[in-house]
Protein backbone atom coordinates (compact mmCIF):
# COMPACT_ATOMS: atom_id res chain seq x y z
CA UNK A 1 0.00 0.00 0.00
CA UNK A 2 2.95 2.62 0.51
CA UNK A 3 5.89 2.98 -1.44
CA UNK A 4 9.59 2.33 0.13
CA UNK A 5 9.78 5.93 -1.54
CA UNK A 6 8.14 7.09 0.83
CA UNK A 7 9.63 8.94 4.36
CA UNK A 8 6.80 10.49 5.42
CA UNK A 9 4.25 8.17 7.19
CA UNK A 10 0.63 8.61 7.36
CA UNK A 11 -1.78 8.40 10.16
CA UNK A 12 -3.15 4.46 10.22
CA UNK A 13 0.67 2.83 8.66
CA UNK A 14 2.11 0.82 10.83
CA UNK A 15 5.38 1.30 11.91
CA UNK A 16 8.12 -0.57 14.61
CA UNK A 17 10.29 1.63 17.18
CA UNK A 18 13.85 1.58 16.91
CA UNK A 19 15.27 3.39 19.49
CA UNK A 20 13.69 4.06 23.24
CA UNK A 21 12.36 2.48 25.73
CA UNK A 22 9.77 0.72 23.12
CA UNK A 23 12.44 -0.66 20.71
CA UNK A 24 10.66 -3.38 19.02
CA UNK A 25 7.58 -3.21 19.71
CA UNK A 26 5.10 -2.11 16.60
CA UNK A 27 2.72 0.77 16.98
CA UNK A 28 0.27 3.27 14.43
CA UNK A 29 0.80 6.57 13.65
CA UNK A 30 -1.69 8.88 14.83
CA UNK A 31 -0.50 11.89 14.15
CA UNK A 32 2.19 13.55 12.26
CA UNK A 33 2.98 16.48 13.24
CA UNK A 34 5.80 17.89 10.86
CA UNK A 35 8.18 16.52 8.34
CA UNK A 36 10.30 15.08 10.74
CA UNK A 37 8.21 14.11 14.07
CA UNK A 38 5.03 11.94 14.32
CA UNK A 39 2.90 10.73 17.22
CA UNK A 40 2.37 6.60 17.96
CA UNK A 41 0.09 4.64 20.11
CA UNK A 42 -0.57 0.79 20.39
CA UNK A 43 -4.09 1.34 22.00
CA UNK A 44 -2.31 -0.82 25.41
CA UNK A 45 0.58 0.28 26.93
CA UNK A 46 0.41 3.39 24.75
CA UNK A 47 -3.17 5.20 24.56
CA UNK A 48 -4.76 7.35 22.16
CA UNK A 49 -5.05 10.39 24.33
CA UNK A 50 -1.28 9.52 25.46
CA UNK A 51 0.25 9.13 22.22
CA UNK A 52 4.15 9.59 22.63
CA UNK A 53 6.17 11.89 19.72
CA UNK A 54 8.62 10.05 18.12
CA UNK A 55 11.15 11.31 15.19
CA UNK A 56 10.84 9.19 12.17
CA UNK A 57 14.28 8.77 11.76
CA UNK A 58 13.78 6.19 14.71
CA UNK A 59 10.79 4.08 13.15
CA UNK A 60 11.37 1.37 10.46
CA UNK A 61 7.64 2.28 8.38
CA UNK A 62 5.78 -1.20 7.33
CA UNK A 63 4.01 -1.27 4.32
CA UNK A 64 0.49 -1.46 5.43
CA UNK A 65 -1.63 1.12 6.65
CA UNK A 66 -5.23 0.00 8.79
CA UNK A 67 -8.09 1.24 7.21
CA UNK A 68 -9.85 1.33 9.80
CA UNK A 69 -7.86 3.44 11.90
CA UNK A 70 -6.86 5.59 8.99
CA UNK A 71 -10.72 6.11 8.16
CA UNK A 72 -11.49 6.83 11.80
CA UNK A 73 -8.73 9.84 12.02
CA UNK A 74 -10.05 11.15 8.89
CA UNK A 75 -13.46 11.54 10.03
CA UNK A 76 -13.88 12.39 13.60
CA UNK A 77 -9.62 13.17 14.52
CA UNK A 78 -9.84 10.22 16.80
CA UNK A 79 -9.62 6.37 17.03
CA UNK A 80 -10.09 3.93 19.65
CA UNK A 81 -7.78 2.08 21.61
CA UNK A 82 -9.28 -0.80 20.33
CA UNK A 83 -9.12 0.03 16.88
CA UNK A 84 -5.58 0.52 17.63
CA UNK A 85 -5.14 -3.04 19.06
CA UNK A 86 -7.18 -4.37 16.46
CA UNK A 87 -4.69 -3.45 13.61
CA UNK A 88 -1.87 -4.29 15.43
CA UNK A 89 -2.52 -8.10 16.31
CA UNK A 90 -4.25 -7.99 12.48
CA UNK A 91 -1.20 -6.76 11.20
CA UNK A 92 1.10 -9.21 13.19
CA UNK A 93 -1.42 -12.12 12.39
CA UNK A 94 -0.55 -11.31 8.76
CA UNK A 95 2.92 -11.15 9.47
CA UNK A 96 3.00 -14.57 11.10
CA UNK A 97 0.90 -16.48 8.12
CA UNK A 98 3.52 -14.35 5.89
CA UNK A 99 6.48 -16.06 7.59
CA UNK A 100 4.91 -19.81 7.74
CA UNK A 101 4.45 -19.46 4.28
CA UNK A 102 7.41 -18.71 3.19
CA UNK A 103 8.45 -21.31 5.49
CA UNK A 104 7.01 -24.33 4.31
CA UNK A 105 7.92 -23.02 0.79
CA UNK A 106 11.90 -23.41 1.90
CA UNK A 107 11.64 -26.22 4.25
Amino acid sequence: MVSESDSIPIPGQIVRVLKGRDAGNYCVVVKVLNSRFVEIADGDKRKFDNAKRKNINHLELQQYVSAEVKNSIHETGRVTNGKLRFALIKFTNEKVSDLRKDESVDG
